[in-house]
């Protein structure tokens, strides 16, 4: 995708229904597509837009697609079956017509936030850190896999082409969070079934932390962000987290504290800089903050550390 694709807002379903040539949908704050009947081209040609394209969308998504051309690192994905692909709204979707023309294999699931606002499923969405991955960190299922989660999107189906009635609400939304559910299964496996290229990235991220840390990088540009160390990596903060809890127990937040006090006390033990000093070396703006940080992870103040 060139980088002077146009980029286009869709902040509704009625829009992506539009986009997609499909009629009005049923539902004006879901709706289930399946991907063999899209006819895009009909809407590109009336709104002048380009066949390769980007869209900011005002929704949540979860689709599979049989055929993808998504990678992992420098490999080719595990399963051959097919890709699951889960996006937040706000984030940037490239479409590609010249790969969706004739009809690509697959169904997506398209729900507006304003479904579950009140909702216990709006409550959890944030622990569903799927849906900020990157593209090239989609989700490739076995065909078992396949089948579980279709059979749930045609439940999903008979209800919305139901006629809506006082339950339909509530089942539309337990059955989307027993998607989500088995998508966040699926992603642990993935986690496991790549355990040698994620230890790769994990040993990565330790020399890359240790040598920020340790060569006085950290004093001149500060305590690395979590954004920061997973740029690093080529990986989305949140894919690249919940990697590390995967192989390690502890999210990035977590290493980063742990190498930066690992340091901290042997500047404790074997300097005499005070604390605020050492507090500035490690990239700490405020003292007070290194004080209270090592503290809670340490169990003691680093004075009464310095003194023992």
């Amino acid at each position: 995708m060139s980088e002077s694709s146009p980029i286009f807002q869709v902040p509704s379903i009625g829009l992506l229904h539009q986009f997609i040539g499909f009629e009005p949908p049923k539902h004006p704050l879901f709706t289930v597509v399946d991907y063999t009947k899209i006819q895009p081209q009909p809407f590109l040609e009336s709104n002048h837009m380009p066949e390769k394209a980007s869209f900011v969308c005002g929704f949540y998504s979860v689709h599979f697609k049989k055929h993808c051309k998504f990678v992992y690192g420098q490999q080719e994905f595990d399963h051959k079956e097919g890709t699951l692909l889960c996006t937040a709204p706000g984030q940037v979707i490239h479409y590609d017509a010249d790969q969706d023309r004739g009809g690509s294999e697959g169904w997506g699931l398209y729900f507006h936030p304003e479904l579950i606002r009140n909702m216990h499923l709006g409550q959890i969405i944030h622990e569903y850190s799927f849906f900020m991955y990157d593209a090239n960190e989609a989700l490739h299922i076995s065909e078992q896999e396949k089948i579980t989660l279709s059979n749930i999107i045609r439940q999903i189906e008979v209800e919305y082409n139901a006629n809506l009635d006082s339950h339909s609400h509530e089942l539309i939304l337990s059955n989307i969070e027993l998607l989500l559910n088995y998508c966040k299964r699926f992603y642990g496996r993935q986690f496991l079934t790549r355990t040698a290229q994620n230890k790769d990235v994990v040993s990565r991220f330790e020399r890359f932390l240790n040598q920020y840390i340790h060569s006085g990088q950290i004093k001149i540009q500060g305590i690395p962000s979590v954004k920061f160390c997973a740029e690093q990596m080529n990986l989305s903060p949140n894919y690249f987290s919940d990697l590390l809890k995967s192989e390690t127990g502890k999210n990035t937040q977590d290493h980063i504290h742990f190498h930066l006090l690992e340091k901290a006390k042997l500047m404790l033990s074997n300097t005499e800089l005070s604390i605020s000093e050492i507090a500035f070396e490690l990239g700490f703006e405020y003292p007070q903050y290194f004080s209270r940080l090592f503290k809670k992870k340490i169990g003691k103040s680093p004075v009464i550390f310095r003194a023992r």
